[in-house]
């Protein structure tokens, strides 16, 4: 039996057939064309009415089943990309591959890579609803919008007076017992210098640092754990050496909103001055790996000789403001919300860090469920660059989603949770993007509600979806599609 033919005989069928069929399609976001296409072919083979606008969303109707016509019409909506995390020493071609998936215990896993379960098993909620003859619902809208996780293109570019439905169901939370009914805006800050490349002194020898082995994460939902930033740990080891230190080159981090998980940086030291970097290094790695031995067991920080030949480096100046702007940057929580009780309401991740060929580049997500508080991070960060002669752009700006404790879908959603399952679910607002609050710009007066099956460890090759979550979570929604009110 095949990984994935295994995933295939799991329960729900329906659902995880159509995830596995999903998850055999290339998905990057800002790519779609690939996954674009398999749903609208999907959407015509089923000979529903299938529409791609102008950004790529796919929006595919169902009409009411019989005995439904008289509820409110509902949107079902989940997005089509996925985050492509590979472990370094997994070889992998996003491009080309399907996600190669197995079973252990109650997880679903990917062998080395992201598994697509954001949001692939909303995704395939959707499709196996529209394929299905049995399962009773009320007129449908299925909206997979197109790239979620790098820019909200598909939800900012989704025009007003396209969908019909009253109650739109996004299911993008990622715990079983959450109901989402906010989440945070943000803004992505990028900060740009350029810098003067000088030989490398003679006598020195050239050194890879590298930080590796962290849990990374989402640097929405996992950025309350304080959990190790490779672009903040490597500043520290290049702050502790930097009197025996020639930078030539670091990279760190990938995507915005994935805490950084490695980092590399090539260095240039002079011979005579070699053993006070070791030593210094070493006091700095200790001290490191001490405060983060809980929460970052895994946590390497190593150097090695380079078999490059001597690089150039960076000037002296621009390396003492390149350290100096990353060290005073603020990453992780910035203030908690004072309304929802353990929730973050604005945050940073200094997600990627480039030095190369004369260029620096410092790649940011902040977050906040506040735009006055995302407002204020922002221009913190803007001018601790500023000062260090960097160059700030904002970009890619979204709204976050206010809640609406008396929304009758709320109040569906959490009384039926309790009666299922015997307790109250935990109706909150989420430090982490979801499309809600763009969609609510130009559809203001629907009802919105998140909810999905758990999964942990997003946006990294930790990710993986619980099986006995799954089954209960498809049972809430076909609860939930039959009892959506009368219009």
């Amino acid at each position: 039996m095949t990984m994935n033919e295994e995933i295939r005989n799991l329960e729900p069928k329906e659902l995880w057939n159509k995830f596995a069929d999903l998850n055999a399609v290339p998905r990057p976001s800002k790519k779609e064309e690939r996954v674009i296409a398999f749903m609208k072919d999907f959407g015509k083979k089923l000979n529903l009415e299938t529409i791609e606008d102008e950004v790529g969303n796919v929006i595919i109707r169902k009409p009411a089943t019989e005995g439904m016509e008289d509820r409110k019409p509902i949107v079902m909506q989940s997005h089509l990309d996925m985050v492509h995390q590979k472990n370094n020493d997994t070889e992998f071609d996003f491009d080309t591959q399907g996600i190669d998936m197995y079973v252990d215990d109650d997880w679903v896993r990917a062998k080395g890579t992201t598994l697509g379960a954001d949001n692939g098993l909303g995704v395939a909620t959707i499709m196996a609803i529209l394929e299905s003859n049995t399962i009773a619902h009320p007129e449908l809208e299925a909206l997979f919008t197109i790239d979620e996780e790098t820019g909200m293109t598909g939800a900012k570019g989704l025009k007003g007076g396209i969908l019909q439905g009253d109650i739109l169901l996004n299911l993008d939370t990622e715990e079983d017992d959450e109901i989402g009914v906010g989440c945070a805006g943000g803004v992505d800050i990028t900060a740009t210098k350029t810098y003067s490349e000088e030989k490398a002194p003679s006598d020195t020898e050239m050194l890879t640092i590298t930080v590796k082995g962290l849990r990374g994460g989402h640097s929405g939902m996992d950025i309350i754990k304080g959990l190790g930033n490779a672009n903040k740990l490597m500043n520290r080891v290049l702050f502790a050496t930097r009197g025996f230190i020639h930078i030539a080159s670091v990279a760190g981090g990938s995507l915005r909103n994935a805490i950084p998980r490695e980092s590399v940086a090539v260095v240039a030291v002079a011979s005579d001055k070699m053993d006070a970097f070791t030593s210094n290094l070493k006091t700095a790695t200790n001290k490191i790996k001490e405060e983060y031995k809980n929460l970052e067991p895994e946590l390497t920080i190593t150097t090695e000789k380079t078999s490059e030949a001597s690089k150039k480096v960076m000037d002296s100046t621009s390396q003492k403001e390149f350290i100096q702007a990353i060290y005073a940057a603020h990453n992780g929580v910035y203030r908690m919300s004072p309304e929802i009780e353990d929730l973050v309401e604005t945050s940073n991740n200094i997600a990627k860090i480039t030095v190369e060929n004369g260029t620096i580049e410092v790649l940011c997500l902040t977050r906040s469920s506040v735009e006055s508080s995302r407002d204020d991070l922002a221009n913190t960060l803007q001018a601790v660059f500023e000062m260090a002669g960097f160059t700030v752009d904002f970009s890619g700006e979204y709204p976050g989603w206010a809640p609406n404790m008396e929304s009758s879908i709320v109040k569906l959603l959490d009384s039926l949770y309790e009666e299922m399952n015997g307790e109250r679910a935990e109706v909150a607002a989420c430090h982490a993007g979801l499309e809600c609050g763009i969609l609510g710009q130009n559809y203001p007066e629907m009802e919105m509600i998140s909810f999905g099956p758990t999964i942990r460890g997003a946006h990294s090759p930790d990710e993986r979806a619980s099986i006995s979550s799954a089954q209960k979570y498809w049972k809430f929604v076909l609860e939930a599609l039959k009892r959506i009110p009368k219009k």
